[in-house]
C-alpha cells in the first residue's frame, strides 16, 4: 500500500477528509458532480481533498476531470487501467492522506450532507461510518421494485453468512479513519490487484472491507440516507448479482481460513 501514498513534506498540512470518487465513462455527469462537490466543500467546516479515481475511461471523462483539477486546488486525478470500481476505490483510498478517508459514487445518489454526519461519528469514536438505504430514517427514491427485491435477497445472504445486523452493505458511501484504513486494506484480498477488464464490473468489495473491520473489532456506525436511484447505473442485474454472490462466498471462505485475522 505504501507505494500508492502521495509523498508528504515536513510541515505540510494534511487534509482532514479525503473523498474518493470512482469514475468510468462519466462524461455526462462528472462535470456537474465535481461542481457540486466543489461548492459544498467551499462552505464545509473542514479541509478536504477530492481524489477522482478514473477507471480507464475511454470517453471525455478525463478531459473534464483535468479541467476541474486545474480549477480546484483540492482536486486530484488518479489515472488507472480499467480494473473495475473496486480496484479504483481501493487505489484511491490508498492514495488518500486525510485523517478520515472514504468514497462516494459519482452520481451523488447519497446526499453530500451525509458527510457531515459521518465526520461527526468518526470524530467521536467510530472507526467506519456507512450510508444505509434501509431502516428507520432512510428512503429510496425511484428504484425499480425488482432491483430493490434483488438487493434485499442479496443482503439477506450477506447478513446470514457474514455481517449480521448490517441491513445495507452496498450503498456507495463509506468513510473510515485513516488508522482503520491502514489496518483494513492490507488484509483485503479480492480486488487490491485486480486484472484488467473490458466492461463495467460491479462487485461486493464493500462486504469484504466491512467484514474485515468487524473481524478486527472496529466500531461500524450506520447512517440512514435518502438515496436516489440513478437512471444511468452501470449495474447488470444478472451478471453482477452472480459476481457479488461469488465475492460473498470467497469472503466467507477466507474468513473460515483465518485470512482476515490481522495476524501473520
Amino acid at each position: 500500500m505504501d507505494s500508492h501514498h502521495k509523498p508528504v513534506s515536513e510541515g505540510e498540512h494534511l487534509p482532514t477528509v479525503s473523498i474518493v470518487i470512482p469514475v468510468y465513462n462519466e462524461s455526462e455527469r462528472v462535470g456537474s458532480t465535481l461542481e457540486l462537490l466543489g461548492d459544498y466543500l467551499d462552505e464545509a467546516p473542514f479541509d478536504a481533498e477530492v481524489i477522482v479515481a478514473d477507471d480507464g475511461s475511454v470517453d471525455d471523462t478525463l478531459e473534464i476531470v483535468r479541467r476541474h483539477v486545474d480549477r480546484f486546488e483540492r482536486f486530484r486525478l488518479l489515472e488507472l487501467p480499467h480494473g473495475g470500481k473496486a480496484h479504483a476505490v481501493i487505489a484511491g483510498l490508498c492514495a488518500a492522506t486525510g485523517d478520515y478517508v472514504g468514497f462516494m459514487d459519482a452520481d451523488l445518489a447519497t446526499p453530500l450532507n451525509t458527510l457531515d454526519t459521518a465526520i461527526d461519528r468518526l470524530e467521536t469514536g467510530t472507526d467506519v461510518a456507512i450510508g444505509s438505504r434501509e431502516g428507520v430514517g432512510s428512503e429510496r427514491i425511484g428504484e425499480p421494485a425488482y432491483r430493490h427485491l434483488m438487493g434485499r435477497i442479496f443482503n439477506g445472504i450477506v447478513r446470514i453468512l457474514l455481517l449480521p445486523g448490517i441491513d445495507d452493505t452496498q450503498c456507495g458511501f463509506k468513510f473510515m479513519t485513516r488508522a482503520a484504513r491502514d489496518r483494513i486494506l492490507p488484509l483485503a484480498r479480492l480486488y487490491s490487484n485486480a486484472s484488467p477488464v473490458n466492461r463495467p464490473r460491479v462487485t461486493a468489495f464493500d462486504v469484504e472491507l466491512l467484514y474485515i473491520a468487524r473481524k478486527l473489532g472496529m466500531k461500524i456506525d450506520v447512517i440512514p440516507v435518502t438515496w436516489e436511484y440513478g437512471t444511468s447505473s452501470k449495474v447488470n442485474p444478472i451478471r453482477d448479482t452472480i459476481q457479488n454472490l461469488r465475492d460473498v462466498a470467497l469472503v466467507w471462505l477466507n474468513g473460515r481460513r483465518g485470512l482476515y485475522s490481522g495476524r501473520p
